[in-house]
């Protein structure tokens, strides 16, 4: 089988060519090389490759940047992802894109199921909504998959600026009121595999098992650390930002382990392992 990751250099790009590698021959692209907003550069790689499968990891993720330059933020994440569906459905292959949990309002009190109305908050959110609906329309085989607070190996992602403060600061104010679901690109990786062996297509979300409050997330990543600094917990209000955040944003894996049987371990064993793996880079 032959692989084809777009946005390969991204945290979660490296641990899927990472991944495939261990069962497909993989190409890998990304930045400066090939631009997924570019429809032609997209189309050469495709034909070139003759992949069997086309992973589209590639994304504008500065939620933040995003509200002062919503054009790159849709030219990225809904044109090109058309443009990868589309290079993917003339050679009848199927395609990955990867979405969030953004999508959602967080006005829901329980786990948000993939068939749960979507009404993204920021820019952002609404970029990835335009790009699943892009996706889904431009290749039948689609495999849509959600997932949230995603962190691995290179990224500058909550845990590692958790741990950059820490190296620092005796204490630190991190919010209670955000609920969500940390994700390591490993665990998305191993269900993107488990996902493609399957033709069983459409919306998913794939998290590490349970709720995490950020506090909660940062006194874990801390102890995993062996670290001695402090949480504090303090209120979302206290650090304003230019987007707006779901305030409950976990999601359910039950259809990805209903239909394909796919099991996410949970958050807490998820972050331990990351630790573990971290260290031995060292």
């Amino acid at each position: 089988m032959r692989t084809v990751v777009f946005g390969a250099k991204g945290q979660l790009g490296r641990d899927l060519v990472a991944r495939f590698r261990q069962d497909d021959e993989v190409l890998g692209v990304d930045l400066p090389e090939v631009d997924i907003a570019d429809a032609r550069a997209v189309e050469s790689v495709v034909q070139a490759f003759c992949p069997d499968r086309v992973i589209n990891a590639a994304a504008y993720t500065d939620v933040e940047g995003a509200e002062d330059d919503e054009g790159g933020a849709f030219r990225v994440n809904q044109a090109g992802a058309r443009h990868v569906a589309v290079a993917a459905a003339e050679h009848l292959i199927p395609v990955v894109y990867y979405s969030t949990d953004y999508v959602f309002d967080g006005t829901k009190q329980s786990p948000y199921e993939p068939d749960d109305p979507i009404m993204p908050l920021c820019v952002y959110g609404r970029s990835k909504a335009a790009g699943e609906a892009a996706t889904q329309s431009a290749n039948p085989r689609h495999f849509i998959v959600r997932t949230a607070w995603l962190y691995g190996p290179g990224g500058n992602n909550f845990v590692e600026k958790i741990l950059r403060w820490a190296a620092s600061r005796p204490s630190l104010k991190v919010v209670s009121d955000e609920v969500g679901s940390p994700t390591h690109t490993w665990d998305l990786a191993e269900a993107t595999a488990a996902l493609c062996r399957t033709a069983e297509f459409g919306v998913y979300h794939a998290v590490n098992a349970g709720p995490c409050s950020r506090d909660a997330f940062a006194r874990a990543i801390l102890k995993c650390a062996g670290s001695e600094a402090a949480v504090v917990e303090c209120s979302s209000s206290e650090f304003p930002t230019k987007a707006r955040r779901p305030a409950y944003s976990v999601l359910s894996n039950v259809r990805l382990e209903r239909r394909i049987g796919h099991v996410m371990r949970s958050w807490e064993e998820a972050i331990e392992a990351y630790m573990k793996r971290r260290r031995s880079q060292e």
